[in-house]
């Protein structure tokens, strides 16, 4: 009898704590900041592909084109220890080649299965999916991790609003000799 009052006290406890305070339902406000805040990061600066010179806003945040395949790294040398793909989503340097990621809400391609806890652990973590492999450079995940979590709700939130874009970016490749 006292183990099954102090379980219930126990999970009593759990339910009602801020942690498990039920998440508030998404608003037009959040999907608003959340714009502001895309832009403002410049988040489309490498995942919305170049044409030209000009962002492709018809692959609005889709991340590296599959279809523009996977670059081989050049041969960097002296100051120069990084650079970028003519598309401005594939980028090389000392960490191997990295791809920018498809931020659309496809579920295949995409950030579509993901959920705003997902979302944040990633960048607050710098893994994908906040578990998984290194979130490479350039993505300044430990600046953008850094941001309240209402502000990466509401980006998350943004994210989810735009249309879903199947484009399924390659995984990164190792440098040289970490094959």
């Amino acid at each position: 009898m006292r183990h099954s009052l102090y379980a219930l006290l126990a999970a009593a406890a759990f339910a009602s704590s801020p942690a498990r305070a039920e998440i508030q339902p998404v608003t037009s406000h959040d999907v608003e900041r959340g714009a502001y805040l895309v832009r403002v990061m410049m988040c489309n600066d490498c995942h919305t592909p170049l044409k030209g010179q000009e962002p492709d806003m018809s692959r609005m945040l889709s991340g590296h084109p599959e279809g523009a395949g996977v670059p081989a790294a050049p041969a960097l040398a002296g100051p120069w220890v990084w650079a970028g793909s003519e598309t401005m989503t594939a980028f090389a340097g000392p960490w191997g080649v990295s791809f920018t990621a498809n931020l659309t809400p496809d579920k295949e391609t995409g950030l579509g299965d993901w959920d705003a806890d997902t979302f944040i652990r990633a960048l607050r973590t710098g893994r994908h999916e906040g578990r998984g492999r290194p979130i490479l450079p350039p993505m300044p995940w430990p600046w953008i991790g850094q941001a309240t979590d209402d502000d990466l709700r509401a980006i998350f939130a943004y994210l989810q609003s735009i249309p879903p874009i199947r484009n399924k970016v390659p995984q990164p490749v190792d440098p040289p000799g970490e094959e």
